[in-house]
């Protein structure tokens, strides 16, 4: 299991710290997929999908060693997809429009959840099995998608490819990046867990303040991102 190198997470509720975490990481995945998402859209970067999925599987890996709870990494995906949802009453859309787009995110969620809690002793010790993870989650996540997607909100896109199309298509790339990017941001996670957590728990309200601004400006970014048109 992932064990903490300090101990200043004692001066803080567990509870507290975990749903710190989740908004934090969550609001962050969010602003990457309104942002980056609405950049590469209007580029017509042919990878978009697997990028992102990619990038939000280096920020699970990030708040997997921070919070060292994989069923977490679920509430991110739900805070996610809260933050895209943010469309709908400013662009006065239908909750239907987002359907697949915040299934997607959910499901990657899901997907490296469970990995994760199974692999966890092997993802905490080797590289090679955190790649591995990465891999196995985006895999799962792009067959998941294409086949609950096709139930919830059957799009021209879904509709356009076979199973296995879909897998080949999308799936490998999804799987690819997430290889990278999950142990990636797996050790960048090593990285603020040893250093920048400790100096922000110092101080409590120096830790609220932090992490209460991270959230409103990645809501707030985003809810401008949006209605500009990304």
């Amino acid at each position: 299991m992932i064990q903490s190198t300090h101990n200043e997470h004692s001066n803080l509720p567990p509870s507290v710290h975990l749903i710190i975490v989740i908004l934090v990481f969550g609001s962050m995945w969010g602003l990457s997929e309104v942002v980056l998402g609405g950049w590469l859209t209007a580029a017509r970067f042919t990878y978009k999908a697997g990028l992102l999925t990619g990038i939000g599987m280096g920020l699970m890996g990030m708040a997997l060693v921070i919070c060292k709870k994989p069923p977490a990494l679920i509430g991110m995906g739900l805070v996610t997809a809260l933050v895209k949802l943010l469309a709908v009453p400013i662009l006065h859309i239908s909750v239907t429009c987002m359907a697949n787009s915040c299934l997607a995110v959910f499901i990657e969620a899901l997907a490296i959840s469970l990995v994760t809690f199974l692999l966890m002793g092997g993802v905490h010790r080797s590289v090679h099995i955190r790649m591995a993870a990465g891999a196995a989650a985006g895999i799962t996540a792009a067959v998941g998608f294409y086949f609950i997607g096709m139930r919830v909100a059957p799009c021209t896109y879904l509709l356009s490819f076979t199973p296995a199309g879909f897998l080949i298509t999308e799936g490998l790339i999804w799987s690819a990046f997430s290889a990278v990017l999950f142990p990636l941001g797996y050790l960048a996670g090593i990285g603020l867990e040893e250093k920048v957590i400790p100096l922000l728990t110092r101080k409590i309200p120096l830790y609220y303040a932090t992490a209460s601004a991270v959230v409103v400006i990645c809501w707030g970014v985003s809810a401008i991102a949006i209605s500009s048109g990304l």
